[in-house]
């Protein structure tokens, strides 16, 4: 209530600020991984179970699965089914999935911005810069809880070694309630052990340093870390959760050929707000009277490390680093004295004109909100990303057999006919590395690949029409008919009945 008693600048910097943010981050849904998401969430809501087998796949049906994820599957289930969606493209459901997306990563940013240091000012254009860089994997997928509550359990560590307030009780019941909404849990281990290695070196070597924690309150740190351990256990899947991160890190299809899971490519604009941090946190660093103190240097270094390996890990170097950024950009601005500090209180005229100025950027960033989720912008953006077209079909009149299907597909079309089992999808853990090795192999038409068709008895085939898996198949008319669609991207081959593929591949 203080806020609208008297509001000065800095909130209504603020206050600005976060409706930009809300507005940036939401944004249609196109994500192929976000259906097979709300699909898991709607099999549990309608069972009453978690799952432990596959069910949704004709490859790896009744075989086991750690729905790592289940958690946040119903959220979004939840979020997608209250604001009406029925599974069409465009429908309202869509407005529950950005809201879902946009909350999380301003939460997340929120405490990004409690933890940076400076004016109002400089707070800001910080916390502007790590969105932009974060903002590359937003999207409406469990990993938004992740980047959330790596926030949050980074901004408690910052209270207790910058602000002496204990609140490290929490990250315990933090960990076991991130360890039920996704895998990404060890993130919150990244940051816990970074914070324990870098205060350690801060002891041994300046430990006369007051920005050090002490060794006495530093084993708080070390106990709250190992009891937060065993919690991990406490889900539906018991201590099999506890080496989930390092089974799917040892996949290396992913890193082969996922984009997420690879370098960042520096020749794409949206991957530049990253390399502005990055380099501007080595300057700063280097021109600030401040030095650096071990664990920020701990937590970006290793942070930055994983970020240039994965870009998905852009994200978490951002949560990092923003604070980082904004405590060497405030000593450095101190240095030179070019420090604004906006008026603490305005009366009269003034009053009037900043609440409405915040009235004006309120109504723009839900006009933007708006126009972006208009049930006719969605449906088109869907239907250029996603075989919405191929995907009715299969609902409506799926062929005879088995499908196959493309990888980047296999989430939407769980989602969109779900009586049709798909071949691969997103679940990569799930289908384990020699699995889609095989896949690849049929894709791009590799030593057996159409014998690998037949023995799997594959009755149709749904692939992008300007693969190379569709433009052989196009040579074998007698074994493969093509159906095309209106979006001209995919492509459904059908078997002839009675026909299997010759191993002699066509000139």
């Amino acid at each position: 209530m203080v806020f609208f008693r008297g509001l000065t600048i800095e909130r209504l910097l603020v206050a600005i600020l976060f409706l930009l943010l809300f507005a940036m981050a939401v944004r249609v849904p196109t994500d192929t991984d976000t259906w097979w998401h709300i699909r898991s969430g709607e099999y549990i809501i309608d069972n009453g179970k978690v799952p432990t087998t596959d069910p949704f796949s004709h490859t790896r049906l009744g075989e086991d699965w750690i729905d790592h994820s289940w958690g946040s599957q119903v959220v979004i289930y939840e979020f997608y089914h209250l604001f009406g969606g029925e599974g069409q493209p465009g429908d309202s459901g869509n407005i529950g999935l950005a809201v879902y997306m946009a909350g999380l990563a301003t939460l997340g940013m929120a405490f990004v911005y409690l933890m940076c240091e400076g004016t109002a000012y400089a707070r800001a254009f910080v916390v502007v810069i790590g969105a932009a860089a974060a903002a590359v994997f937003w999207s409406p997928r469990p990993q938004m809880f992740s980047f959330m509550l790596g926030a949050l359990v980074l901004y408690l560590l910052h209270l207790y070694k910058r602000e002496h307030l204990d609140r490290l009780w929490l990250i315990p019941p933090v960990m076991l309630l991130w360890a039920n909404l996704h895998g990404g849990f060890a993130i919150g281990f990244i940051l816990l052990f970074g914070s324990i290695a870098g205060e350690a070196l801060g002891n041994i070597f300046n430990g006369d340093d007051p920005r050090v924690v002490s060794w006495a309150r530093l084993r708080r740190m070390v106990v709250v870390t190992l009891v937060s351990i065993p919690l991990i256990a406490i889900n539906p899947y018991g201590v099999q959760m506890l080496g989930y991160p390092f089974r799917t890190v040892g996949i290396g299809v992913l890193q082969d050929y996922i984009q997420e899971w690879g370098s960042p490519d520096f020749h794409q604009r949206q991957t530049w707000p990253f390399a502005l941090m990055l380099l501007g946190l080595v300057a700063l660093a280097g021109l600030s009277s401040r030095r650096i103190d071990w664990t920020d240097l701990t937590l970006a270094s290793g942070t930055a490390c994983m970020a240039l390996m994965a870009g998905r890990n852009i994200t978490l170097f951002a949560v990092v680093s923003a604070p980082i950024l904004s405590r060497h950009l405030n000593v450095w601005l101190a240095d030179h004295g070019w420090q604004i500090h906006p008026v603490r209180r305005v009366r009269g005229r003034k009053l009037v004109l900043n609440w409405v100025l915040l009235a004006l950027v309120a109504l723009g960033a839900l006009a933007k909100v708006a126009v972006v989720l208009s049930e006719e912008t969605v449906r088109k953006a869907q239907e250029q990303m996603l075989p919405v077209e191929v995907a009715q079909f299969l609902d409506e009149s799926p062929p005879e057999g088995k499908m196959f299907n493309s990888y980047n597909w296999g989430g939407y079309l769980m989602f969109a006919a779900p009586d049709v089992p798909v071949y691969v999808d997103g679940r990569t853990d799930l289908y384990d590395d020699d699995f889609l090795r095989d896949y690849l192999d049929i894709t791009f038409i590799r030593d057996d690949w159409n014998v690998m068709l037949d023995d799997q008895v594959i009755g149709f085939v749904v692939i992008e029409a300007d693969s190379i898996l569709a433009t052989m198949l196009r040579t074998m008319p007698d074994t493969w008919q093509e159906r095309q669609f209106d979006d001209e991207r995919s492509s459904l081959f059908i078997r002839v009945a009675g026909e299997r593929s010759t191993n002699e591949v066509p000139e």
